[in-house]
């Protein structure tokens, strides 16, 4: 009994030691122990990861078995036997968000009053952790981080036009605390392949993580810092549409990526073996294998216990967060000014979108997708519409334009010629004709409405004979009517059979006729 007390003593010396700096080289020479030994001492007390103050409290029986191994079945108490038994149930409420070791004590001593005091539960709870596979995840909270990377060796599929192999990328996610796996191949690292296959992520789970780790990719990050790294703008926005944040791996740091690195050298053992004898004519059906092994892999039993299915079904799913109604969509971006009638022009389909007049002749952010258009001002959204691809086309939101220019919005072909007929069909048919003379309809807009105003100052019956007059001269446009107008030449009678209108010219003063050199 003594030589145990003195070993316990000389265990205490050496953490002791080592909490205040010495070498294991040191510490041999000064306690007599091998420096093998004492190495293997200072480790155990890491993996314990308690304090030198909570050692010094325990009794010596209590670091044998901590240090050294069980006790002699005589020597177990009731209380450590409770304890044991509770373990399992408390290393996975362990996992759980909001939860920890000193309020999971708090519980166990109110059920258990004769129970361990703080130091000592941390002791024994620590020691379970790591005797079990539960020490890679017991750290990360259900639903708070997926982590992802991809493989360092391909796969391939065949171009059934050349038979050439083509390689393609290995995407892998994780799941911190259920350890359940989603694997993905994709043409390239790009980053729309990579923001593509981290939703396809989320999909696969049914829900979003807290925090997305990713490798210091530049998919994801454009610049790497130990401090404050500068995500990718497009990855930026694919996490706020996801409700999560992106915190990357720092450089360096391989505990920070030990766990999707562990994951992916599982998908080369578990996966890898499966796929490469086989032949994959399209990236389809390649996932689709990567599919089927994906879910045999996950329903796979871990060292006895329960599989990476059952863990993430029962107490990781419930914690993620609800995905957004519409998914994430690829967008691209593309720099321009607001034009002086307050549209943007989207270059790829040279369409014009609306924004808020007030910020005409801004230089402006477009975001766009395959069927949203986003347009941001010093980052903040202040335009949003439907893609529409018609090339020369206005997307006009009414309440984008001021006041006085709004019955602009309401212009259209079918508007001003509506307008026309309701005062005649022949009012109607020219402004048809000023539309028809046009390159695009809308270029006869503003003629169409300064025409209409001509009528509402002249009177409706002076332009009616001007639209007959201008019709029979086939001469479309604002200043033909205008000129009319001014001139007075509706009031010459352009159905006269007598005379042809479209040969003579018209009749005014400035004319002298042949009266004039008689």
């Amino acid at each position: 009994m003594s030589n145990k007390i003195i070993t316990m003593q000389k265990i205490k010396q050496i953490i002791k030691s080592s909490c205040s700096g010495w070498g294991s080289k040191k510490i041999s020479s000064t306690s007599g122990v091998s420096r093998n030994t004492v190495k293997k001492y200072i480790h155990k007390f890491k993996e314990l990861k308690i304090t030198w103050e909570e050692l010094s409290e325990l009794t010596d029986n209590e670091v044998h078995e901590l240090f050294i191994g069980d006790p002699a079945p005589l020597e177990l108490s009731e209380r450590y036997t409770t304890l044991q038994a509770l373990l399992p149930s408390i290393s996975k409420a362990l996992m759980k968000k909001g939860s920890n070791m000193s309020l999971l004590w708090s519980e166990y001593i109110k059920k258990h009053p004769s129970g361990y005091q703080l130091s000592q539960y941390r002791a024994y709870l620590r020691q379970y952790l790591s005797r079990s596979s539960i020490t890679m995840h017991f750290e990360h909270k259900a639903g708070d981080k997926m982590f992802v990377d991809y493989c360092g060796d391909k796969l391939y599929i065949v171009d059934t036009d050349t038979g050439e192999l083509k390689p393609v990328e290995v995407f892998v996610a994780i799941l911190g605390c259920s350890q359940y796996t989603y694997v993905e191949a994709s043409m390239t690292q790009s980053k729309e392949d990579f923001i593509c296959c981290c939703r396809s992520a989320f999909e696969y789970y049914g829900g979003a993580t807290q925090a997305i780790v990713p490798d210091n990719l530049k998919s994801a990050v454009t610049r790497s810092s130990k401090y404050e790294p500068v995500i990718n703008e497009a990855f930026e926005t694919f996490a706020q549409h996801y409700n999560t944040t992106v915190l990357p791996a720092r450089a360096y740091r391989p505990r920070d990526k030990s766990l999707v690195e562990g994951a992916v050298k599982l998908v080369y053992q578990r996966i890898y073996t499966k796929l490469r004898t086989l032949t994959f004519t399209s990236l389809a059906d390649l996932n689709m294998a990567i599919r089927h092994e994906l879910v045999i892999y996950n329903n796979r039993s871990l060292k006895q216990e329960e599989s990476r299915y059952t863990r993430f079904i029962t107490d990781e799913k419930k914690c993620l967060t609800a995905l957004p109604d519409m998914p994430w969509e690829v967008k691209s971006i593309h720099l321009c000014t607001v034009l002086k009638n307050a549209h943007v022009c989207l270059s790829a389909d040279r369409h014009y979108y609306s924004v808020p007049y007030k910020f005409q002749g801004k230089k402006v952010k477009i975001l766009y997708s395959n069927t949203m258009v986003d347009i941001f001002y010093q980052y903040k959204k202040i335009a949003s519409h439907i893609r529409c691809k018609r090339s020369s086309q206005y997307t006009t939101n009414a309440e984008h334009m001021p006041s006085h220019h709004k019955f602009v919005t309401d212009w259209s072909a079918e508007y001003f010629i509506a307008q026309g007929n309701k005062i005649s069909p022949v009012v109607g048919e020219y402004l048809q004709g000023v539309l028809d003379s046009r390159s695009h309809p809308e270029q006869g807009y503003k003629s169409c409405a300064g025409i209409l105003h001509l009528g509402r100052k002249a009177g409706d019956d002076r332009l009616i004979l001007a639209c007959q007059r201008a019709i029979l001269y086939e001469a479309y446009g604002y200043p033909v009517i205008e000129e009319i107008l001014r001139k007075k030449l509706e009031t010459v009678n352009p159905f006269n059979e007598e005379v042809d209108i479209r040969t003579k010219p018209p009749q005014h003063i400035n004319i002298r006729g042949k009266e004039y050199y008689n």
